[in-house]
């Protein structure tokens, strides 16, 4: 064999120890899953809900963590009706699960030296297959049906007469939630893929790999920095107030939607929304603030509104501007030798925009209620019978303004980092800088 030709690719894994490897990833992504939820649950005070409810609450949290969705019905026969929807991404549980997933999911393929495409496809369709059907598991436990009591054995009685014991349930709708969650594995295999510096690739994609790869972990390391600090308030906060079980369960259900929303808000974007009724969500109080000042309409959250209700807000702009400076100096330290500035902005730009897209995405909240009673008002209305929390982003324009900083602190990040950047030799090895006058020690 030449010095030039590649050894031929042996499996990582076998069969059955392929099989057994995507169990484990599936298993390990779940059980913290199930695992962080509970806590937050617990937290919440869900553990009190009667008629055995904590068990399939946790479930249903599960299901929306991988993007499920979860309907709410109920109602008491022709008395009354109602009609619930919540679309919400518990992001402490969804994070905890694709880091736990992506770990499980790269490290025994680290040890391997050459991974064809073939072998690579067959290890994420075994994962895929398997975590479909610990999904549909999930999904049959997140349903569960309560019978609300009159609080009077007699009344009680005579609706159960009339078919008219009022119940409340919800269940997880299936179709959707399968779809959605074979998507969301899919995207947290593809991002951990490109964050990884060990795991060899097929030769066709390192190229493409070595490109992208400084610039989506330079975004990954900004947004889990958000959350590290994120949780710091969180504890600091919790330890002085006297209600520090509430805060504790944002932290493990809701934590990342507040940092990311916070990093989002510091670029300039914006969302519009509203808190209307007696339903609400744990949420800041100048964010809840604002979003109660619209009567009626909806309001627009973005960093002006909330400096208005709190004005420390602007610090948000402070901390998204010397993140995203970083994250450019980090990108440029480690792109490939002979990338220039421009690409080195193009590629931070473009990682940032797609970043900005999943945060828009994952913090969106539509959770509304309605009730009817006798036929008068409508279930779908979350007017006076009913409540809803809305926070729908900007898409287009989150997207544009983080592509805008992406590619400005993507430039300076460059010119800042290229000084330092080791010189290359021309047999393509780095070597250090020489002292002044070309002279060595």
């Amino acid at each position: 064999m030449s010095r030039h030709e590649v050894p031929a690719s042996r499996p990582v894994l076998g069969p059955a120890r392929g099989w057994l490897h995507a169990l484990g990833v599936v298993v390990a992504g779940f059980a913290v899953m199930l695992v962080v939820a509970a806590l937050g649950l617990w937290l919440a005070g869900a553990s009190e809900l009667p008629q055995g409810a904590f068990v399939p609450v946790i479930a249903a949290t599960v299901v929306m963590a991988v993007g499920g969705r979860v309907a709410l019905d109920g109602g008491a026969g022709f008395i009354a009706e109602t009609q619930a929807a919540v679309v919400v991404v518990p992001l402490s549980v969804a994070l905890a699960g694709a880091l736990v997933t992506a770990y499980a999911f790269l490290r025994p393929l680290r040890s391997h030296a050459v991974l064809s495409g073939g072998h690579l496809l067959r290890i994420v369709l075994r994962t895929a297959l398997l975590w479909v059907l610990a999904l549909l598991l999930i999904v049959y436990g997140a349903r569960h049906s309560f019978t609300l009591s009159a609080g009077n054995a007699y009344l009680d009685e005579i609706a159960q007469l009339l078919g008219t014991t009022p119940t409340v349930g919800f269940h997880a709708l299936v179709g959707t939630t399968v779809g959605l969650g074979l998507l969301w594995l899919l995207v947290v295999l593809l991002i951990a893929l490109a964050v990884s510096r060990r795991v060899p690739l097929p030769p066709r994609l390192a190229p493409a790999h070595a490109t992208v790869r400084p610039a989506v972990r330079a975004m990954v390391a900004v947004l889990l920095v958000y959350v590290i600090a994120a949780a710091i308030v969180a504890l600091v906060t919790a330890d002085t107030r006297m209600d520090a079980g509430d805060t504790l369960a944002v932290v493990f259900l809701g934590l990342p939607n507040l940092a990311w929303l916070a990093f989002g808000l510091g670029l300039g974007a914006s969302w519009h929304g509203h808190v209307k009724g007696a339903v609400g969500l744990p949420m800041p109080e100048p964010l809840a603030r604002v979003l109660r000042t619209g009567g009626d309409g909806d309001v627009t959250l973005d960093l002006a509104s909330l400096t208005r209700q709190d004005g420390r807000a602007w610090w948000l702009l402070v901390a998204a501007a010397v993140a995203m400076l970083a994250a450019g100096w980090a990108a440029a330290r480690r792109a490939p030798p002979g990338a220039g500035h421009l690409r080195n902005a193009v590629r931070l730009a473009l990682t940032a925009a797609a970043a900005m897209l999943l945060i828009g995405l994952l913090t969106w909240i539509d959770a509304h209620y309605g009730l009817s009673l006798f036929g008068i008002g409508d279930p779908s209305d979350t007017g006076g019978l009913g409540g809803s929390v809305v926070l729908v982003p900007d898409l287009a324009a989150a997207v544009g303004l983080a592509a805008g900083w992406g590619a400005v602190t993507g430039l300076l990040g460059s010119l800042v980092a290229r000084p330092r950047r080791r010189r290359v030799g021309s047999n393509g090895v780095g070597v250090a800088p020489g002292p002044p006058g070309g002279r060595s020690s």
